[in-house]
Order: structure tokens, then C-alpha cells, then sequence
């Protein structure tokens, strides 16, 4: 399944994110995605405790086979020990306005000229 997965997925999704679950529903298929515990290179001279995870996002993705893909997303908060600020990745992975991924917002707008959820 991860061999199928790495050519449909961005490459970021294999380098910072742990594949947790898998689900097919119906015409559905669920990922679920937890990042992993690597450090943020805008943070590496800190002290940082894993603080968990924030929220659970949900993408929109390309479909496979028919059928619609949704991304369940979870990142990973930091507490940096010296401040007690609470940190994460910066991540750009929903297109704005939009609950799609980037790559997947940009086919829709090509091949529809418009968004669906924007009309």
C-alpha cells in the first residue's frame, strides 16, 4: 500500500508524517496522517517538548480509483522549554479558502476554471 501511496502522495507526507490508519468507506478513502516527532529547523537550537498534537485537519485530495480522498491531518505541537511558547511546523498544506490540497485545488481550477467551494 506505501509503494502505491509515495506515487500519489507529495514526497512531505513520507519525510515528516507517520501513515496511521487507512480506511476505505463507500466511494471514500481515508488517510490518516500524525507528524512525526523531528524538530523544526527554524527551532533546532531550542529545547522543545513534544506538547502533542494540534486539532485534526481534513484535505480533500485527488481521487484514487474513483473514488474521493480525504487526508486526516495531525500536527505536532512543541513547548519551548526556556519560554513555555508553544510551537509547530509551518505548513502550507490546504489551498486558501478552500479544503483541498494545493496540488488538487490547482487541477480543479485548470480543468473547472473555478473552484467548487468558491462558486
Amino acid at each position: 500500500m506505501l509503494g502505491i501511496l509515495s506515487l500519489v502522495l507529495p514526497a512531505e507526507v513520507f519525510e515528516y508524517f507517520e501513515i496511521i490508519k487507512t480506511e476505505t468507506v463507500s466511494r471514500q478513502v481515508h488517510l490518516y496522517l500524525d507528524e512525526q516527532n523531528i524538530v523544526p529547523d527554524e527551532y533546532k537550537g531550542e529545547d522543545l517538548l513534544s506538547k502533542g498534537f494540534h486539532q485534526e485537519s481534513v484535505v480533500q485530495d485527488f481521487p484514487l480509483r474513483d473514488k474521493a480522498l480525504f487526508l486526516h491531518i495531525r500536527r505536532r505541537r512543541w513547548q519551548i522549554e526556556r519560554t513555555g511558547e508553544v510551537v509547530s511546523r509551518n505548513w502550507n498544506l490546504v489551498a486558501k479558502g478552500t479544503r483541498y490540497s494545493e496540488g488538487f485545488a490547482a487541477f480543479l481550477k485548470g480543468l473547472l476554471g473555478y473552484l467548487p467551494d468558491q462558486q
